[in-house]
Formats: structure tokens, sequence, C-alpha cells
């Protein structure tokens, strides 16, 4: 029997500087991660077998690049349990959108698999462990709008107003690592403290460069 539907919440970024490059390649940044209700939903049927299966998820992403059955792999593999999981995901988060679905499905497949199959751990180990898969997984783990530096993992959770949101989805997607790939990516913004995005905002820094690469994306979010 198919556990009841887990939500994976979207997030917006509401503000990301890019603050250095650390020797890995990977990149220091400041942003708040602002969750919404936007979520696609995860279902799982426990299997005694020790089999992991996708049984349902987005026609665009084969089953062994999915996010959630990576997640389930390495939490299986973590805690040596023997049981195994049918996953089926439904997907309203769009693809390319920069919303963070697929590290949001991966959190909620920590979390669910943590608790049914009775692995128990921590959300700081769930965090640490999906680290591995997406520097936005931990954010989604610990299910609270954050603030947060390093690569994204460094959160601390911000009360944020209640608000609405318009998320036009384009016409174009975009891959957010070829957009931190970019040479023309601003790479030393100066760090700022909560209280200053608090009263003064801030930017996204990789919006120059989608922008310029990926032309027809101002003109798809014009109405039609």
């Amino acid at each position: 029997m198919s556990s009841a539907p887990w939500p994976a919440p979207a997030k917006l970024n509401l503000f990301l500087h890019v603050v250095g490059r650390r020797p890995d390649g990977y990149h220091e940044l400041q942003t708040v991660f602002q969750l919404i209700d936007l979520a696609d939903e995860l279902e799982f049927e426990l299997r005694d077998d020790g089999r992991l299966r996708r049984l349902a998820g987005p026609a665009e992403v084969e089953p062994d690049r999915d996010l959630s059955l990576r997640a389930a792999q390495l939490l299986q593999a973590s805690t040596g349990t023997p049981l195994g999981a049918d996953i089926r995901v439904r997907k309203r988060i769009p693809l390319g959108g920069g919303l963070g679905g697929g590290s949001s499905d991966a959190a909620t497949t920590l979390v669910a698999l943590n608790a049914l199959w009775g692995t128990g751990l921590s959300p700081t180990q769930l965090a640490a462990l999906g680290l591995g898969l997406g520097a936005d997984v931990p954010v989604f783990v610990h299910g609270h709008s954050a603030w947060a530096e390093g690569v994204g993992e460094c959160l601390t959770p911000l009360e944020l107003p209640e608000r609405w949101f318009a998320v036009i989805r384009p016409r174009v997607a975009v891959a957010t690592a070829e957009v931190f790939q970019a040479p023309e990516l601003t790479r030393n913004s100066p760090r700022i403290t909560i209280r200053g995005f608090l009263e003064a905002g801030g930017r996204n820094d990789c919006e120059p460069v989608v922008a310029a690469r990926w032309p027809g994306w101002g003109a798809s979010v014009r109405r039609d």
C-alpha cells in the first residue's frame, strides 16, 4: 500500500549574491530561500526485498538520474536498512526554472523514507546526507524559509512576512550548472547582513547571465 502523498515545496531566492569561489569550484553564496505553496507530491510504497524503483516521474528525467531515487539509494546505503521502496513523483514544479524541484524531491524522499523505514536519522544528519545531492537540499530537509550562506547549507531560519508571489513559468529551461560556470558571472559581490537584506533587499547575480545567454527568457514571461 502506498503512503499518503508527501509534499515537496518549491522555493524562491529573494536575492542571491555570489561572494566568492572556492578551490573545489563551488561558489560561496548569500541568499534567502523562501519556501512557497507550489509543490510536487511523492508517494512511497515500502518493499521487503530492498529494491528501489521510481515508478512514476517526469518523462524528461531518466529514473537513474532522478534525485528522489538517488536520495533513496543514499539513505539506504548510509543506514544499511534491508527495506526498499517504490517511488512515484507527481511533478508540479517546472523543470529548469530555478525553483528547486529536484532538490526538494530529494529532501522529501530522505525525510519520508527515514520515517517510513524507521532509520532514525536526525534532520541535521539528513541535511548532511542531502548536501551531497545538491546545495539546496538541506533547506528543504529542514522545511523552513532561511538565510543561507556557504554553498547554501549554512542556514539561519527566518520568519518572513506572509505574502503572495506570482510565479510565471517561462518558455525557456535554464540549467543552473551552466549559469554558475559562466565566466561573466559576478563572483565578488560584497557580503551583507540579514538586517541589511531586510532593510534594503538585494539582487540576483545570476539574472544578467540568464538574460544574456537565453534571449527568449525575458520575452517568454510577457503577457500573451
